[in-house]
């Protein structure tokens, strides 16, 4: 395959790079082993201090758009004045007084901003426009579409999903000229919302196994032993749908009798409030709160440990995971999953096959799942040896990229060689 001279599609997200986001890297990554010629335009600049390994190996080039409008006025105008000369002003306003009536808010003006940039400074050689989440940055890239009388897509994941008002998603696929999602949960519900049946396409990030090395020779670890403890490892951001102060209610009920650790990776806004509750619960000395971390320290991680747990559930707001990418991270070094069976995590995840399912929110199910499996581990080394096998045989990334590849390229007109 050879890429194109120059770019033809822009990829845009909320925020590049995030080491949260590995699914949005190595597909990034996938798009480019692929042929496909592409620019990414971020609506926010990084935050995270380190980068993992992916994305030192995209050479796509990176543009970044005002966060807040007040940051770069000179950018602002001149993407203002650039869209009052454009016949696509006359096909947005009436779109973007529709949305503005229904969501005042300052974010609704910055997304508009953000689209005559960008609307102004895309590269005339850009055919098509894909974004990554259904919520705001999909706001702004419809505006820049509709702008430039450019056609676009989505891939939608979790919280844009189960966030976003049915009249906003709605209006948004139909615009779309297509989009996919990552679980079949996530695609019954965009499914429900979209204007013909096959708008949206359910395609499965799976998990590129040449990154990874292969597992290696599980312990024998009871828990019996105070200087041999069962490890636990956990990782995701510290927000309400991960179920973490739930996981932390199920450490605190594990008899006296078992000795564990546990590793969190990963921030979060309320990574405190888990430290001071970790502390209150008298568990502070076995849990070790390892921050966000590169690729190659997550994967050391879990070689190293016993037990992939991720309590997932529902958060307050509406917003909860799709099939979180580290419950196939944690199978790729044969780790048996305790989860909750909820959201996509069912889709890989079979009750005693892979790992052990316990209804989310219920830290005594929680705990019940985590004890059985620290003193069993026979019974540990075979479920993650199933949950290997399911990664390799059903979740592998090629089908999905080249998937996802072949519709970019039909919708930038342009053709793999």
């Amino acid at each position: 395959m050879s890429a194109a001279v120059k770019p033809r599609i822009a990829v845009a997200m909320k925020g590049y790079p995030r080491l949260s986001e590995t699914f949005i890297a190595q597909e990034l990554l996938g798009l480019q082993q692929r042929g496909l010629a592409f620019e990414i335009w971020s609506l926010r600049h990084p935050t995270d201090a380190a980068r993992h390994l992916m994305h030192g190996q995209i050479a796509a080039p990176v543009r970044y758009l005002p966060e807040y409008l007040h940051d770069e006025p000179g950018r602002v105008v001149r993407g203002a004045l650039a869209a009052m000369l454009r016949p696509g002003l006359l096909r947005l306003l009436p779109i973007f007084l529709r949305d503005l009536a229904r969501d005042r808010t300052r974010n609704r003006l910055r997304r508009l901003g953000q689209a005559c940039v960008m609307a102004r400074e895309l590269p005339t050689d850009i055919a098509h426009l894909h974004v990554h989440y259904l919520h705001t940055p999909a706001s702004v890239i419809r505006y820049a579409a509709l702008l430039r009388g450019l056609s676009w897509s989505f891939s939608a994941h979790a919280k844009d999903i189960w966030t976003t008002p049915d009249w906003e998603r709605r209006e948004k696929i139909t615009d779309a000229a297509w989009g996919v999602t990552c679980t079949a949960d996530g695609h019954r519900e965009l499914e429900r919302l979209a204007d013909r049946p096959d708008k949206v396409a359910l395609v499965y990030h799976g998990l590129d196994l040449a990154r990874f090395p292969a597992p290696g020779i599980r312990s024998m670890r009871d828990g019996s032993d105070p200087a041999e403890p069962v490890r636990f490892v956990t990782i995701g951001r510290a927000v309400a749908k991960k179920g973490f102060d739930d996981l932390l209610e199920a450490l605190s009920r594990l008899p006296c009798t078992l000795h564990w650790r546990l590793t969190h990776i990963g921030g979060g806004e309320l990574l405190k409030a888990l430290q001071e509750r970790a502390k209150m619960l008298d568990l502070a000395d076995r849990i070790v709160w390892a921050g966000p971390q590169a690729q190659d320290d997550v994967v050391a991680t879990l070689r190293a440990a016993d037990l992939f747990v991720l309590p997932s559930k529902q958060a307050s707001n509406g917003d909860r995971d799709g099939l979180p990418n580290v419950v196939m991270e944690a199978a790729s070094q044969g780790l048996p999953i305790v989860a909750t069976d909820f959201a996509g995590i069912p889709e890989f995840v079979r009750p005693g096959v892979e790992g052990l399912l316990v209804p989310s929110g219920d830290p005594a199910a929680l705990a019940a799942a985590l004890a059985d499996l620290a003193g069993s581990p026979e019974r540990r080394a075979a479920l993650g040896e199933a949950a290997f096998a399911r990664l390799s045989a059903s979740f592998s990334a090629a089908a999905g990229l080249d998937r996802v590849a072949a519709m970019l390229h039909a919708s930038a007109g342009g053709e793999t060689a």
